[in-house]
């Protein structure tokens, strides 16, 4: 494997796996120190490796053996569950973890494009791992070294959003009783990420598009610019082209930010993904001191089975659920699977009657069809609907995504 160390045993042993493996891990450009072995091998270990040990056995399992060290006995080589372990046993924290066709070969370009400087314009539906994917971007490139600053623009105040970003001085407005950097300035040298960077206002965009030009900033309160080394990297879960024509985002900083873009697909759409991150997500959330389920073939299944309209953030509520209901057992079986609601709530809002009339599906459903009627009525004004419903435009923003990522077709609305 690139970058990994591989015993003789691991080699006659366990090559199907292995040699599987070695095929994904390669794509996605190594991992560091790793040091795959076969259980039987007492050799001494390298400082500072990250181990994986691999034996064959009658029963599936996967296990810490400490805080670098996971231990993986598997029946079938050949079986998507072992291969899955596997991945996720030697994906470092933070690191991509994929195996369908669709995820590799995005991250192969985004290898090619780490090289470069240009600016990067990642799409695709929230919870996909645009994340994920720019700070790939950022460890294979020459700013590697650098900071990686990640700024979510639909999560910050839009009235701090210019001085957050760049900063101001002392004094520059009611309660500045210190200067601050931004975080352009504390990306300097390495990469920032401008998350839902749709959501950000018009008037800030002609700043950000300076920024870009001129490789410089204007913190609020000083005539001086400052100069800044920064590559940025945009994410977008709405269509940028439509917001353009429709007058919500800037043509021209859309041309500049779609030098190259790149496009992360729903998960339902790279269902290959689905066992190694389902395998990943266990590790992540097993406490240290407990075991960590295997994942049967049948729970696997209907994991694949499954729409996913919240996508890797609905994995892992799945994942998380998944480990309490199967409290310590061996394995984690479809009884111990229990879906997040979303998709049924949205479906049944645009048509019939739910089939599980509880509660809360018909609380559910009776504030998506609000919703939707009051923005109908409202000629899909955001703000106007907003108000009508007594919540802020921003809340409006987030019901009406999760609507889209359950696969209803409503219209996004205007501000």
């Amino acid at each position: 494997m690139t970058g990994a160390e591989l015993g003789e045993a691991v080699a006659r042993r366990h090559a199907p796996l292995v040699q599987r493996a070695h095929a994904i891990e390669a794509t996605l450009g190594g991992q560091g120190a790793l040091v795959i072995r076969d259980a039987q091998d007492r050799a001494p270990l390298p400082p500072r490796s990250h181990v994986v040990t691999l034996q064959r056995g009658s029963v599936d399992a996967i296990r810490r053996e400490g805080a670098s060290h996971i231990a993986i006995a598997y029946r079938d080589p050949t079986g998507d569950a072992s291969l899955a372990a596997l991945l996720a046993a030697i994906a470092r924290p933070g690191a991509p973890i994929a195996a369908d066709p669709e995820s590799l070969s995005v991250f192969a370009l985004a290898e090619r494009l780490a090289a470069s400087d240009i600016p990067v314009l990642i799409n695709g539906p929230t919870g996909t791992g645009k994340e994920v994917l720019s700070r790939f971007i950022h460890t294979r490139s020459h700013r590697r070294d650098g900071p990686f600053i990640a700024v979510n623009c639909a999560a910050m105040p839009e009235a701090m959003l210019e001085a957050l970003l760049f900063g101001h001085q002392k004094g520059a407005f009611t309660g500045a009783t210190q200067s601050s950097e931004g975080f352009f300035r504390a990306a300097d040298g390495g990469t920032l990420l401008l998350d839902e960077i749709a959501e950000m206002p018009l008037p800030l965009q002609a700043k950000i598009l300076r920024a870009l030009q001129e490789g410089e900033v204007v913190p609020i309160g000083s005539t001086q610019p400052i100069k800044v080394d920064v590559r940025i990297v945009a994410c977008a879960n709405r269509d940028l082209p439509a917001e353009v024509a429709e007058g919500r985002f800037r043509a021209d900083l859309y041309y500049r930010l779609n030098v190259f873009p790149l496009a992360l697909k729903a998960l339902r759409e790279r269902p290959d993904d689905i066992a190694p991150l389902a395998f990943a997500l266990a590790l992540r959330h097993t406490p240290s001191a407990r075991n960590v389920p295997w994942i049967s073939d049948a729970a696997l299944a209907m994991l694949k089975r499954h729409g996913w309209p919240g996508n890797v953030r609905e994995l892992e509520n799945v994942i998380r659920r998944a480990l309490l209901l199967a409290d310590g057992r061996h394995a984690i079986e479809p009884a111990h699977i229990a879906f997040d609601q979303t998709a049924r709530l949205v479906s049944v809002a645009a048509a019939a009657e739910p089939a599980e009339r509880t509660l809360s599906n018909i609380v559910q459903i009776s504030e998506a069809r609000a919703i939707m009627e009051t923005l109908e009525a409202c000629g899909g004004s955001r703000i106007a609907a907003a108000r009508q419903l007594g919540i802020s435009e921003r809340t409006l923003r987030y019901r009406l995504a999760s609507f889209r990522e359950a696969g209803l077709s409503i219209a996004g609305g205007r501000r």
